[in-house]
């Protein structure tokens, strides 16, 4: 592992909009994460998988072992999945949510060459199994011949999730202060400070800039990610949910957040453009609120694939998303199902850029 931070080394985390080599997804296995529906979610990874394609993409799918590698090629070729645009990695791991504990990728603009940047990872501080999870950044990493840094402050491991961030690759960062600084609920990083933190995006991410909002959008079980509510489209514009019904608890939420937005600065000094977002419906499923959300977008190579509900606003998400990003098309995906998880699209994902 690099003694050297990225940002010492010449690296940064790139927008996701910028270009990709592959993106990982993590063929789902764990019967917790969707109760009853696992079997159904194969087919939706599947879809996934072909879209991604379809998109331009390269897909890297991490699989427990070749029993389970068998069993996603199956459904891969029966949804016509070009499996000579997928590559399959046998890494043990407990869950396939790739946004927060797959590879996080930096690159160093000069030399074109990327590496891993590694935070440590603990089940979002509430569930009991990670240690697999934890470790398969390195695995992959020494199995690959790919430089990793080791990601620490005041000599202790960095808890961190992709899906707690949003970048827009120019220097600005965006994260919520409930997922983050919450000393009571799903604390990652005990006593670190919003200083603490900056620091860390800085020397790790080469983001100098952080944007701090309020919280997260009900039905969350990360305790705050940024990802389901509000991103970057480009370096100077920021799409924000917004919840019209006054009486859903997301609208004071979403509301507040707009309020934080209107008072920052980019990198550059610039206030941001802000552009809002319809939610769906509330989703509720055994008496459980679900975190459905536009928001939840991936940004691929040639479209953006984006989360529906079958809700009278989906056509009105993508029309706002496809007015956004004019050199990609947009494709929704069924997230009915997938919700259940607790996350879609952009939990689901992580891009590795082009070298």
């Amino acid at each position: 592992m690099s003694k050297q931070t990225p940002l010492a080394a010449g690296f940064k985390f790139p927008a996701e909009w910028e270009p990709h080599r592959a993106t990982w997804i993590g063929w789902c296995h764990n019967k917790n994460d969707f109760p009853g529906k696992i079997a159904t979610i194969h087919w939706v990874y599947g879809e996934i998988a072909r879209k991604l394609i379809e998109a331009g993409e390269r897909v890297a799918i991490l699989v427990q072992d070749a029993k389970h590698e068998t069993k996603a090629r199956d459904v891969l070729d029966k949804v016509g999945a070009d499996l000579e645009k997928i590559e399959f990695h046998r890494i043990p791991h407990d869950r396939g949510w790739m946004r927060d504990s797959g590879p996080m990728f930096v690159r160093n603009d000069e030399t074109r060459e990327t590496a891993v940047v590694k935070f440590s990872f603990n089940a979002w501080a509430k569930y009991p199994d990670w240690k697999l999870d934890n470790q398969v950044a390195v695995r992959f990493a020494k199995k690959n011949g790919r430089r990793i840094f080791k990601v620490e402050y005041a000599k202790k491991e960095v808890v961190l999730e992709g899906g707690a961030i949003d970048l827009n690759g120019a220097g600005t960062i965006l994260t919520t202060e409930e997922c983050l600084l919450d000393e009571k609920v799903q604390t990652r990083n005990p006593h670190f400070t919003r200083a603490d933190y900056e620091r860390v995006f800085a020397e790790n991410l080469g983001a100098s800039n952080t944007l701090w909002l309020d919280k997260g959008i009900v039905g969350d079980d990360t305790h705050g990610h940024v990802d389901d509510f509000c991103r970057f489209v480009d370096e100077r514009t920021i799409l924000l949910a917004e919840e019209q019904n006054g009486a859903d608890a997301n609208h004071r939420i979403l509301e507040e957040n707009r309020e934080r937005l209107e008072d920052f600065r980019l990198e550059t000094g610039a206030k941001p453009a802000i552009v809002r977002l319809p939610m769906p419906a509330p989703l509720v499923f055994a008496g459980v609120r679900l975190p459905a959300s536009y928001a939840n977008f991936y940004i691929a190579n040639e479209a953006v694939l984006v989360p529906t509900f079958n809700d009278e606003n989906d056509r009105a998400a993508l029309g706002v998303i496809a007015e956004l990003f004019p050199g990609r098309r947009v494709v929704g995906i069924h997230a009915v199902d997938l919700v259940w998880g607790l996350g879609t699209l952009h939990c689901l994902t992580q891009q590795e850029p082009l070298a």
